[in-house]
């Protein structure tokens, strides 16, 4: 045998040596890594827990990147990796008003959906929420939706056999009770306690409001900008009437902690809230945190309007595949398995995060485990996205500018229509000439 080819036999049969002594370790470097842009908030040991489980099963290598927990901040480090293309973030994690101004930097995962037979099982409203003229930018993980809270020991006192259905009947039972816990001696008590403050938890109160009376979503899905009607109008009068009367001078300072520590000190009948408050008015996770109104209260469905229906501030958050990702089917495979059934399930168990799917508020074990989870069923259907999607990068300016105005009518600096007259050309000059004034449309 000539020299050279016996020098590439031997490099051959070396070579396949090598490779098969050595093939485990050649394997475990060549297995892809996703990396997963997520929030830094909640039991970050089990999110770490049920992807890796994934990890193992596919091959993959999967390391989280932490954002801020401030959204702000967050949102911010989030479009300067998109900004610069980075290939270094795989999947991500973003809020439910934020389709709209990642959608250019995003996949669509609407084929995979489809593929996967999933779509029909989320909350309909929550999936529309993130999908930007045809592109599905995320998919639904988890949600949130405003709640009202309720004594029903109060109730039961006051002889009323039911929550308020109506915001009308809200008014007359947080009056009763209010004037009945005063004159037996709590001079503290009140009626309904909210988010009053001027940030993005009064956007949320005040569009249920405005949406629940035929008022609309301020500005709609065809681009019209709607807030200034006679139905939004009535809507933040009967608000600003409650300030004072069936709720504190001081609710106009409050954010979501404020209502909840009156409420669960046993200092008001209703309140407006997140689910989050629920575990916590019933002592936490393991019952034993102070709390005056354990099994002393319940959850429902906020009170609807003079349009016959109730609405609910949808927030939440979801799933989305960079643009620039170095491997975007293996994300899209992974944002698939974690918004499944199975997961979903797990992460309420485990984590408290409401699911995106109906069917799994009537699953055996979640009811077993959370009985009350139940009553949220008619919340999530009813819930209401914010204009979000529609005004896009310019959300938080419109934003701003409602709760503003919002503002102002419930401290008196403003009546309602000059408000919203006001509102109405301060919309018009920053989304300009691709959106027009109109009226809202009819609530289906």
């Amino acid at each position: 045998m000539p020299k050279m080819l016996k020098f590439l036999t031997i490099l051959l049969i070396a070579a396949f040596v090598f490779s098969g002594v050595f093939n485990g370790a050649v394997s475990a470097q060549e297995k892809p890594t996703l990396r997963v842009f997520y929030g830094s908030v909640g039991d970050i040991a089990q999110d770490e827990a049920i992807l890796k489980r994934w990890a193992d099963e596919n091959n993959v290598n999967v390391e989280i990147v932490y954002a801020s927990q401030s959204a702000t901040e967050y949102l911010a480090q989030l479009q300067q990796l998109l900004a610069a293309r980075s290939t270094d973030i795989d999947l991500i994690q973003f809020d439910v008003i934020w389709p709209g101004i990642l959608a250019p930097n995003m996949l669509d995962l609407g084929p995979a959906l489809e593929a996967s037979g999933m779509k029909d099982m989320f909350y309909p409203r929550i999936l529309a929420n993130n999908t930007v003229d045809g592109k599905v930018v995320g998919l639904p993980w988890f949600t949130d939706a405003g709640l009202l809270y309720y004594r029903t020991d109060l109730l039961e006192k006051y002889g009323f056999s039911a929550p308020p259905a109506t915001w009308a009947e809200l008014e007359s039972m947080a009056k009763t009770i209010q004037d009945g816990e005063r004159a037996a001696g709590n001079a503290e008590f009140w009626g309904f306690v909210w988010q009053g403050n001027a940030y993005e938890g009064l956007t949320c109160d005040a569009l249920e409001w405005v949406f629940s009376n035929g008022g609309g979503s301020i500005v709609e899905v065809d681009k019209t900008i709607s807030i200034n009607n006679e139905a939004a109008i009535r809507a933040i009068e009967r608000a600003a009437a409650w300030v004072g009367t069936i709720s504190p001078e001081g609710v106009t300072t409050y954010q979501e902690e404020d209502a909840r520590r009156v409420f669960q000190a046993g200092n008001a009948a209703f309140m407006r809230n997140w689910p989050y408050a629920y575990v916590l008015g019933q002592g936490g996770a393991d019952g034993t945190q102070e709390t005056a109104i354990k099994g002393l209260f319940g959850v429902t469905n906020l009170p609807a309007g003079d349009s016959g229906k109730a609405a609910a501030a949808l927030g939440g958050w979801q799933l989305g595949v960079s643009a620039y990702s170095a491997n975007p089917d293996l994300a899209t495979q992974l944002a698939l398995w974690l918004t499944a059934p199975e997961q979903q399930k797990e992460r309420w168990l485990k984590l408290n995060n409401l699911p995106t799917m109906p069917a799994i508020y009537t699953d055996p074990d979640v009811l077993a485990a959370t009985p009350w989870v139940a009553d949220l069923v008619p919340v999530f259907e009813n819930a209401s996205p914010r204009p979000s999607t529609v005004t896009a990068a310019l959300y938080n300016d419109v934003s701003v500018a409602f709760f503003t105005a919002v503002h102002d009518v419930l401290t008196k600096k403003k009546d309602a229509a000059t408000a919203f007259e006001d509102l109405e050309l301060e919309l018009e000059n920053l989304l300009g000439s691709e959106f027009s004034v109109g009226a809202p449309p009819p609530i289906e």
